[in-house]
């Protein structure tokens, strides 16, 4: 009986050890029958005469796509996630739905062959040549995306697919066919990028302390200020919709964007103001209470961001499908033209991004959520007002940005002020302890009830008042000249992962250069297979 207990005890053991590799098997497993299926559905479609290079393309196109929805789609609902917004499943959920949704909808009917005018095409000679080009990029991109996920790394998709297509022209066709000075505007996105994310996510913070956690009673400043937040995150949200997502099937111009965007926005104020002031609140402190009223903004924001990202971005893992599979339909004489997106290639992008969200897309979510710094409702809404309005912005001075890059580093400034603020109340709270009598605690107490609740006007004339005494010989504290150096010394906490900004930082540098070199080889390897 003893001997019985003992093996299935060890049975157990073994079970649980296997777990982790049974998990992975199982998505290893739906990620090939997607594949599979994709080559089956576009065999049996029987497309002109490349129909077996075009069935290999499309399972390219669709490994390209489960990578974007493993790793870029995370900039998304990563800041929702590690607030406590939306759960893990949740977010899955919601993002892989509007991820399809923006695709299917407003990803476009037409795109250019390459994108963002990497190589000129003309220069890439045959259909043969220009097919293996296109291939050796989305399989090289997808490959980088792979790698940079199974790291944990958020990287943009964008960069992947511009330095594959950069490799592989070069190896095709020598490095006159590149367009250098569009990739100097990509080289300039790598800085840009993430420190206006940063900025503007850091800027947000700081309007949201000042107007409501550093108010006396922070319940009834917040019931105020969300709803002009919100008016504001609408607007944000209705422009960045209209211009970016739904530009492909609606195209205005930017003051008329704005201009329907303000109106949503004016009507979301009168919507959620009477929600707002009505709303209980069943946080245990005050803070978390408040951090209840940015909830159902911030899992709008991630649908809606996921919706825009889907109607723009699915362009990386289709748009060089489409362009192979005019070539192999049409003939190389459609190289250097723009290629029309057929729907069935919209769907093998649309579900590719759903299912690589849902079976590799946890990873990098933590990452973002969890792991660079600590997030609550209040700093996930800032890094979403900062995704949508950076974007804008940039977009209409004509600045270089990549989605990716300022969605964490919309991350990284919200955490770099946390620091900051840390250590600037740190050094307050030495101001007015050597202002004080070193064992009156009584003093410092009584001091500090009436400076926390105080506004940050009032708590400014009491640090002057304090300093104005330390002139007039009142301050009773009495250190020696080493004491005092002591309390000059502010300990720093770092609220930041260095590691984590270490290793996003070197992933992006390489990104482009990795994806080339390995489009290059892929290239090479194609060719000589075809022709030899």
């Amino acid at each position: 009986m003893t001997g019985s207990i003992m093996e299935f005890k060890h049975l157990n053991e073994i079970e649980k050890a296997t777990k982790p590799g049974q998990n992975e098997l199982f998505r290893l497993g739906i990620g090939l029958l997607f594949m599979i299926g994709v080559i089956f559905y576009v065999v049996m479609r029987g497309d002109g005469n490349g129909s077996l290079m075009l069935a290999v393309a499309a399972m390219i196109g669709g490994y390209m796509a489960m990578n974007i929805g493993a790793n870029d789609v995370a900039n998304n609902v990563g800041p929702a996630v590690g607030s406590k917004a939306l759960t893990l499943a949740g977010a899955l959920i919601i993002a892989a739905t509007f991820e399809a949704a923006g695709a299917l909808i407003a990803g476009g009917d037409v795109v250019e062959t390459i994108r963002n005018g990497i190589i000129d095409q003309t220069r890439v000679g045959n259909g043969d040549s220009f097919v293996w080009l296109m291939m050796s990029a989305l399989l090289a991109g997808a490959l980088w995306l792979n790698i940079a996920t199974a790291m944990g790394a958020p990287v943009s998709t964008t960069h992947s697919i511009v330095g594959a297509v950069l490799g592989a022209g070069i190896a095709a066709s020598g490095f006159e066919v590149a367009n250098w000075s569009t990739m100097g505007t990509i080289v300039a996105s790598w800085v840009i990028s993430p420190v206006l994310g940063g900025v503007v996510a850091a800027a947000f913070l700081y309007f949201v302390k000042r107007r409501i956690t550093y108010q006396a009673d922070m319940i009834a400043a917040a019931r105020r200020m969300v709803p002009l937040l919100v008016a504001i995150m609408a607007w944000a949200f209705s422009t960045y919709l209209i211009l970016k997502g739904l530009n492909k099937v609606w195209q205005v111009d930017f003051l008329t964007a704005s201009l329907i965007g303000l109106v949503i926005g004016v009507i979301s104020y009168l919507l959620v103001g009477p929600i707002a002031a009505n709303k209980r609140l069943t946080g245990e402190t005050a803070k978390q209470s408040v951090n209840q009223l940015f909830t159902a903004p911030l899992i709008f924001s991630a649908a809606l961001l996921s919706f825009a990202h889907g109607a723009n971005d699915v362009a990386n893992a289709v748009g060089p499908l489409a362009a192979i599979s005019d070539v192999l339909i049409h003939g190389g004489a459609q190289v250097g033209r723009s290629a029309s997106i057929p729907l069935w290639v919209m769907v093998v992008g649309a579900i590719g991004i759903a299912i690589g969200l849902g079976l590799y897309g946890p990873k990098v979510i933590r990452t973002i959520g969890s792991e660079i710094t600590e997030l609550d409702q209040m700093r996930a809404y800032c890094i979403a007002m900062s995704a949508a309005t950076t974007v804008i912005v940039a977009s209409q001075l004509g600045l270089p940005v990549s989605s990716t890059h300022i969605a964490v580093g919309g991350v990284f400034g919200v955490g770099f002020l946390r620091e900051y603020l840390k250590s600037n109340y740190a050094r307050i709270m030495e101001v007015i302890k050597a202002h004080h009598a070193e064992d009156d605690s009584d003093a410092i107490n009584a001091f500090m009830a009436r400076f926390r609740p105080a506004s940050i006007k009032a708590k400014g004339r009491m640090l002057e008042e304090l300093k104005a005494q330390a002139k007039l010989h009142l301050d009773p504290a009495h250190f020696s000249k080493m004491e005092r150096k002591g309390l000059k010394k502010i300990y720093r906490q770092e609220l930041v992962k260095r590691s984590q900004l270490l290793r996003i930082a070197a992933a992006w540098v390489i990104t482009v250069p990795a994806s080339a070199i390995m489009a290059a080889l892929l290239y090479y390897l194609i060719r000589g297979m075809m022709t030899g």
